[in-house]
C-alpha cells in the first residue's frame, strides 16, 4: 500500500502511521517537498502531512484561510501525535520578512508539542535543527537538558531516517 500525502486545505481519513511535516514556511525554502521525497523512499506506506500549500494564491492570505490552516495543522498534528510522528525541521531563514518573527508559529509547536511529550509518552517527535537556524544553541541545549528522549538532528535527510525508526522500531 502507498501511502497518501494530505496537504492542506484537503482532509482526508487515512489509517495506519502518519507524519507531519512541521517547521517553518514563510521565509523558508521549500523543504517539505525533499523530505516527502526522503520519506517515500524509505517508507513508502507512510502517510504525509504537509501544512505548505500548493497552489499559488494572490492578494492577501485572508482571514478565512489563516483559521482553515490553523484548524488543518491542529487536525494532523493531533492524529500524527495518535498514531505517527510529529517531524520538526527547522530550516535555516532563507528570505527575511520584516513583519514576522521567522519560525514564530514551528517555536511555539515545537514548545507545545516538547510539554505535551512530557505528559504523554507515547507521541513521537523527531527535531531536525539546519545549520543556520536562529536560535538552534538555545533548542539544542533546552531539548537536551528537558526532553532528552527527543532526538536532534543536523540534516534533513537523518531527521526523515530517524523519524521512520520511530515509527517502526518502538
Amino acid at each position: 500500500m502507498t501511502g497518501e500525502i494530505i496537504i492542506v486545505p484537503r482532509y482526508s481519513n487515512v489509517n495506519g502511521p502518519l507524519v507531519f511535516l512541521a517547521g517553518p514556511i514563510q521565509g523558508a525554502l521549500e523543504w517539505q517537498d525533499k523530505a516527502i521525497e526522503i520519506l517515500r523512499k524509505n517508507a513508502p506506506d507512510l502517510h504525509i502531512a504537509s501544512p505548505r500549500r500548493k497552489e499559488e494564491y494572490e492578494g492577501e492570505f485572508t482571514k478565512e484561510m489563516y483559521y482553515e490552516q490553523v484548524d488543518w495543522e491542529t487536525h494532523y498534528l493531533n492524529r500524527a501525535a495518535e498514531d505517527g510522528c510529529i517531524m520538526f525541521w527547522l530550516a535555516e531563514e532563507y528570505t527575511h520578512i520584516c513583519s514576522r518573527a521567522y519560525a514564530q508559529t514551528s517555536r511555539f509547536e515545537l514548545a507545545k508539542w516538547t510539554t505535551k511529550k512530557l505528559y504523554e509518552e507515547r507521541i513521537k517527535i523527531a527535531v531536525g535543527i539546519d545549520e543556520g537556524f536562529s536560535g538552534a544553541r538555545y533548542i539544542r541545549y533546552e531539548l537536551s537538558k528537558r526532553a532528552d528522549e527527543i532526538p536532534i538532528l543536523g540534516s534533513l535527510e537523518n531527521t526523515c531516517l530517524k523519524t521512520i525508526e520511530m515509527i517502526y522500531n518502538n
